[in-house]
């Protein structure tokens, strides 16, 4: 895999998630991905990636044929209308729902969705509240 550019600057440098479908698990995480504005990074034989992410099926040599099992995964997102957003796209890509869009007890104006992926995986999209970034992302070149 070829890498050119990559986002970064928190804790998790990255995540691989080893599902079942890996056709159904693009579909939905390409649809969700782009309703919170994050591209696609490119795919190969029996993967996928974006960011942070790496989804690849059971037979790809970075599984050793092992499933990961379920995992909760949180998104960003910019504003309110984008967890809705990403909560309807979800839905209608192969997502089941795990929490309608709305306030959640965590911290004051924590605003949040979630749903079930094709393999179980709890995701979320999540706004908490308006704040000021000192910038978008850093960005690692290499």
């Amino acid at each position: 895999m070829e890498t050119q550019k990559l986002h970064r600057g928190r804790l998790i440098d990255h995540i691989q998630l080893v599902v079942q479908d890996l056709a159904a698990s693009h579909n939905f995480y390409a649809a969700i991905l782009s309703a919170l504005h994050v591209p696609l990074g490119g795919t190969g034989d029996g993967y996928f990636w974006a960011d942070e992410l790496f989804v690849t099926s059971a037979t790809s040599p970075a599984a050793l044929g092992v499933l990961t099992g379920r995992h909760h995964l949180a998104f960003q997102a910019k504003d309110r209308a984008m967890v809705e957003h990403f909560y309807q796209v979800a839905l209608a890509h192969g997502g089941q729902d795990n929490g309608a869009p709305g306030e959640r007890p965590y911290h004051p104006g924590y605003y949040a969705a979630f749903v079930l992926d094709p393999d179980g995986n709890n995701i979320e999209a999540v706004f908490h509240g308006d704040a000021h970034r000192s910038a978008d992302s850093v960005v690692i070149s290499f």
